[in-house]
């Protein structure tokens, strides 16, 4: 092992997301250490082994040195979300590390209250679902660093969410989702006294996108 590279586990999170594009983050008590981010949502398979050594690296933490791998669980296309979720779950066995997940559009959320802490509207999040569909969900407040979440997560078109809501006061974002706010999403919640879910299951909402055909008959 490189005497760059920390040989002591103290807490370091690795996070990662690829529900729409490919972002990876190291972060130790909920401060970023490094992170890597790509939005183009194409190219999940390709970016993220690279993306995950490339961190450790400019983080100079060695793989065993991770005690928790943060994964964002969607909601997000089947193809790309299951990406990521199949690295962390694999890198999480590998380093022997905890493995937790959060809803993807929580981290958005936060990244929002963040950069607008003194915002008392409601807020909308919002992802490209394809299809010509969002995924969303509606947010009141930050509680103690842990996005509140009222409505969702779900998958429908703009013109529903109009509808839905009409009348009612809100903002809407389409921030980019970012590991480094999903680790610390996952921080805070871990501060709380639910801690942070170990559910890592994904939010698909929807039939994946490439189903398989129907079996020919064949005749013998």
């Amino acid at each position: 092992m490189s005497e760059h590279l920390v040989s002591v586990k103290q807490g370091y999170v690795l996070a990662i997301d690829t529900s729409a594009g490919t972002t990876v983050a190291v972060l130790s008590l909920g401060e970023v250490l490094a992170e890597l981010n790509y939005l183009e949502p194409m190219t999940h398979s390709e970016r993220i082994g690279s993306a995950i050594e490339e961190v450790l690296a400019k983080a100079k933490i060695a793989p065993s040195n991770i005690s928790q791998v943060v994964v964002g669980r969607g909601p997000g296309p089947y193809t790309g979300l299951r990406v990521g979720l199949a690295a962390a779950k694999f890198f999480a066995i590998g380093a022997n590390a905890e493995l937790v997940g959060v809803c993807s559009l929580d981290a958005i959320a936060y990244s929002y209250y963040q950069q607008n802490p003194n915002q008392n509207v409601p807020v909308l999040v919002t992802t490209d679902a394809r299809r010509q569909e969002v995924f969303w969900a509606l947010y009141n407040s930050l509680d103690r660093g842990v996005p509140i979440r009222v409505e969702g997560p779900s998958v429908n078109k703009p013109a529903y969410l109009e509808e839905l809501l009409t009348g009612q006061e809100h903002i809407v974002t389409d921030l980019p989702i970012t590991a480094s706010s999903l680790g610390q999403v996952a921080h805070f919640q871990s501060l709380t006294d639910l801690g942070a879910s170990k559910d890592s299951s994904p939010i698909y909402l929807r039939e994946p996108d490439a189903t398989p055909g129907k079996a020919k008959k064949v005749s013998g």
